[in-house]
């Protein structure tokens, strides 16, 4: 039968505990959601609203949609402004707005190292990319034409030996500021110096150290690293939506030619866009909810450690505690979901085989009596 494959697929993946499901949100606030499912009350330890920012936004009246591409008539002056605005804080000479982060990723890595572009470059290009890089670094590497040569997870030794025996002339390579499944952060001294010594450029996808690390919450240009290509997403800390690729002028001007992703969508709305830039400046003046959110950390971590819970070691909201096999992870999610608190199991292909997790994130929003109740479920859970 034609297209058989499909319900052999889903089948396999129940047999393996590996099918995944949406759930319906009806209500939430910044640590609590009601499920339309059975109605019930949950805490939130799913969420990546770090700072607790996803409420009380006020939006003026605007136009909703953009109502072309940038390259047609829609790229309007809150676009600019906004790109503007990114550029001065980061300190960059231009920018680009993408609707998702993962277009944004994905897309820059596959249109730089692209022949469409009329340039034979590609074919001696190199890409070096973590090994637990996020999916949409990875597809923009494998859609691309340049070699694509992996590391080991935050391994500076590994990295090196691979820049060594690489003879393309354009190396460039990729790494995440924080690891979304691990939570640890990338040696950002050791990248640029490696990137240095191999005439090499850096690109970092900073969705999860934006609005967390460094000075003003500026990520891993706060920190004092500034690579040649940095994405930063608006749906983490700064709870909201879209992305931004900032980047010297000619690359940005490069990627106006040449990514189709940016060239052939509609741009991103002028509605999301005022609230994008409201976000930022939040984040940027949110000094109080970063401090609040690594008390909590703390919290959590010691609270963990005394009841010999194995979190892996982390020092960002991401604090993941690895439970093997998928049917472990959930488990462990069906049990703590009795109790009133949310977690989601994450499994392959998402994370490596048997590393399955519970990926804890913890909020400036929580308080500690939340993170209390966490603390006494995951016991009795895992």
């Amino acid at each position: 039968m034609a297209f058989e494959f499909i319900q052999e697929a889903l089948q396999q993946r129940r047999v393996e505990s590996l099918l995944r499901a949406r759930n319906v949100i009806a209500d939430s606030s910044d640590a609590r959601f009601l499920t339309s499912k059975n109605g019930k009350q949950y805490l939130n330890f799913a969420s990546n609203d770090y700072l607790g920012l996803g409420s009380n936004l006020e939006l003026q009246g605007t136009l909703t949609g953009s109502r072309s591409s940038a390259l047609v008539t829609g790229y309007h002056q809150c676009h600019k402004d906004f790109e503007s605005l990114l550029c001065k804080h980061f300190g960059y000479e231009s920018a680009l707005l993408f609707s998702t982060g993962f277009s944004a990723n994905c897309s820059v890595i596959k249109s730089l190292f692209s022949q469409s572009s009329g340039s034979k470059a590609a074919l001696d290009s190199a890409i070096f990319q973590d090994k637990l890089n996020h999916a949409s670094l990875i597809d923009g590497a494998l859609q691309s034409d340049a070699k694509h040569i992996r590391f080991n997870h935050n391994d500076m030794g590994h990295l090196r030996q691979r820049l060594e025996k690489s003879k393309a002339a354009n190396k460039l390579i990729i790494s995440e500021g924080v690891f979304s499944m691990d939570g640890d952060c990338a040696p950002l001294q050791q990248l640029e110096e490696l990137k240095q010594q191999h005439n090499g450029w850096l690109m970092l996808d900073d969705a999860h150290s934006f609005g967390i690390l460094g000075e003003n919450g500026l990520g891993s240009v706060g920190l004092g690293c500034k690579p040649e290509i940095l994405v930063v997403t608006f749906g983490k800390a700064m709870a909201c939506q879209g992305a931004a690729v900032l980047a010297s002028k000619s690359v940005i001007d490069f990627l106006l030619q040449f990514n189709r992703d940016y060239i052939y969508s509609t741009s991103m709305s002028p509605l999301m866009v005022q609230a994008a830039e409201q976000q930022f400046l939040r984040v940027l003046d949110a000094s109080e909810q970063r401090k609040q959110l690594f008390s909590n950390i703390t919290l959590f971590k010691h609270l963990c450690s005394d009841l010999n819970i194995p979190v892996m070691p982390s020092e960002t909201a991401i604090q993941p505690v690895v439970l093997g096999s998928a049917e472990n992870a959930l488990s462990a999610q069906d049990k703590l979901k009795e109790q009133g608190i949310w977690l989601t199991a994450i499994r392959p292909p998402t994370v490596p085989h048997n590393t399955a997790r519970l990926r804890i994130t913890i909020t400036a929003a929580h308080t500690h009596d939340d993170i209390e109740k966490l603390v006494t479920a995951l016991k009795v859970s895992t």
